[in-house]
């Protein structure tokens, strides 16, 4: 019999590398059919290990959901960039590796990043998501968000909708 450890934590620069193979497998994975492939590629490309590390380094909040030696998946949040949205708050990305999705694991991973965000101040706030990204509306629905706003991103020649959740205070 063996054991797993499963922990939630803070990156550490030491992670980028693995958070930028942990960011391409999964973006790939959720965003494959809805942007565009070569703006998909620029934006895997973009975020490769140099991006995580000085992210990292500059103090972003990026927490890990690690399983054994494995970074299952990673979250990314801080203050709201919407200043039009009343939440202080913000996660700007959730993403798991394909393989960790539906197990529990994004909503332990999404309750650490909350549970961080309001023992800073931050006790509501606000999720953005693709609307062609079926799972991920389902997933934040299920987590009790609310559709707040609506507005879109532009991918090369692609204008896609995107959906604000919101969780109050």
């Amino acid at each position: 019999m063996s054991t797993v450890l499963i922990e939630i934590r803070r990156a550490k620069a030491s992670d980028a590398t693995s958070v930028a193979a942990a960011h391409d497998e999964a973006w790939r994975t959720a965003y494959r059919g809805i942007i565009p492939g070569p703006e998909l590629e620029k934006l895997v490309t973009r975020r490769g290990p140099a991006w995580w590390d000085g992210a990292i380094r500059k103090g972003s909040r990026v927490s890990l959901f690690v399983f054994g030696d494995t970074i299952a998946g990673y979250s990314n949040y801080g203050r709201n960039r919407a200043r039009s949205l009343p939440y202080e708050g913000e996660i700007y990305e959730l993403y798991m590796r394909p393989e960790f999705q539906g197990l529990g694991f994004g909503r332990r991973l999404f309750t650490a990043a909350r549970r961080d965000l309001a023992q800073n101040g931050m006790k509501s706030i606000v999720v953005w998501a693709l609307s062609d990204n079926g799972p991920a509306l389902d997933f934040y629905r299920a987590l009790g968000g609310r559709p707040v706003a609506r507005s879109s991103e532009t991918f090369g020649a692609k204008t896609l909708d995107k959906i604000a959740f919101a969780w109050p205070a």
